[in-house]
């Protein structure tokens, strides 16, 4: 592997910014500072990116992405070959400089690509697909839907197989966390799904019956596994102390979407990481008009972006916050170091730092949207974009 020189940029660091030089050997950061790229040039596999004019982040990590389920389903009922799926959206991430992507996967009710089989399957594709080869570093957010008593077996499996890399619990039911409102359940899964309304009420029925059979000891059984393999659980969808002081109960480190500024802020005063969507931060708002992600960020009642169902708004939302007033290490911190830490992989990645892995992107901004023209990941660049040449402003 040729070394990697990264030169004249504007380098976000974890406690500041300052420009300066960058130089990654064997897949690490060797150096950074003004003496980083002395030699660069040197050997004849030396790379050398102009990073002049430019900010340098640390490569985004980012918990929570469903999209991959829209990448393979992008319609109600039309399935695509799973691993076409995965090749094609891997290059869609490098592109939003995203170099970690934990996949949501949902063992849930049937709602999107959610079928237990075809989670199962997806699973197993990206696990196969990224042995022999990758663009990003990949793992799985195994998401699930207590009321899906029949995936359990399948939940428990994975997690004992170490095929899990965080693992949260979720009850999406109507009259429940986002779909308190009457009659907003039904109406997503009538969208998501292509189903009448009739055939939304039996839905509806059945989840019901299966919500009071759900039993808290063995919900218990799958994070205390989680728990013992290192991994990480979350919630999701908290709305109230009541319900962080349940998660806690179930070993969750992570409150994911409370559906309020008091909740989220509770969460953290009880020592939990709470995410919330770089979406809501990039829109304005939520699109359930649940919890504005701007002002628990700014109030510090979250500390972690993720992408949820749009991968481009992550990076998006941390320029965002800086020309609100963040300082950008501490924006970028959002979705880098601080969800690298909560998953227990900050010693490794999440921030631009001797010895860790060369995770990293190039940024100029565009009429102030930022654009990411490089990716490294290990050290090697997987993603470039420039600008056509002779360009003259017609079609």
């Amino acid at each position: 592997m040729g070394r990697l020189f990264v030169c004249g940029g504007k380098v976000v660091l974890p406690d500041g910014v300052t420009e300066t030089d960058l130089a990654c050997e064997d897949g690490r950061i060797k150096a950074i500072g003004p003496d980083a790229a002395r030699d660069a040039g040197s050997r004849p596999d030396d790379r050398i990116v102009d990073a002049s004019g430019k900010w340098v982040l640390p490569g985004l990590v980012d918990l929570h992405c469903d999209a991959i389920e829209k990448e393979a389903e992008p319609r109600p009922n039309t399935l695509f070959p799973l691993e076409l799926a995965f090749l094609e959206f891997e290059k869609k991430l490098a592109g939003h400089g995203i170099t970690t992507m934990l996949h949501s996967l949902s063992v849930g009710t049937g709602l999107s690509l959610r079928g237990q089989h075809l989670v199962e399957e997806m699973v197993g594709c990206i696990l196969t697909l990224r042995k022999e080869r990758a663009m990003i570093r990949h793992g799985i957010h195994l998401r699930y839907e207590v009321s899906n008593l029949a995936g359990f077996s399948l939940a428990r499996r994975l997690i004992g197989e170490g095929a899990v890399d965080l693992f949260s619990l979720m009850d999406h039911a109507p009259g429940v966390g986002q779909y308190k409102k009457p009659g907003s359940f039904e109406r997503y899964i009538m969208k998501n799904q292509g189903i009448t309304a009739d055939e939304a009420a039996r839905v509806v029925e059945e989840l019901q019956e299966r919500r009071r059979q759900v039993d808290p000891d063995r919900l218990r059984e799958l994070t205390d596994a989680a728990a013992a393999r290192g991994v990480t659980v979350a919630s999701h969808d908290d709305d109230s102390h009541a319900a962080v002081e349940k998660s806690l109960s179930f070993r969750a480190r992570i409150c994911e979407f409370p559906l309020d500024l008091e909740t989220a802020a509770y969460a953290r005063r009880r020592g939990l990481d709470v995410a919330v969507g770089a979406p809501n931060v990039v829109r304005g708002g939520s699109h359930d008009g649940n919890l504005r992600a701007f002002d628990a960020v700014m109030a510090g009642a979250a500390n972690i972006l993720c992408s949820d169902y749009h991968p481009a708004s992550l990076l998006h939302a941390l320029f965002i916050l800086h020309r609100h007033g963040m300082p950008l290490h501490e924006a970028a911190a959002l979705a880098s170091l601080h969800p690298a830490r909560a998953i227990g992989r900050d010693v490794e990645v999440g921030s631009l730092e001797p010895g860790k892995r060369a995770d990293l992107i190039v940024v100029r901004e565009v009429r102030g949207w930022p654009l990411v023209v490089c990716t490294a990941v290990n050290g090697a660049v997987v993603h470039e974009s420039r600008d056509m040449s002779g360009h003259d402003g017609n079609f």
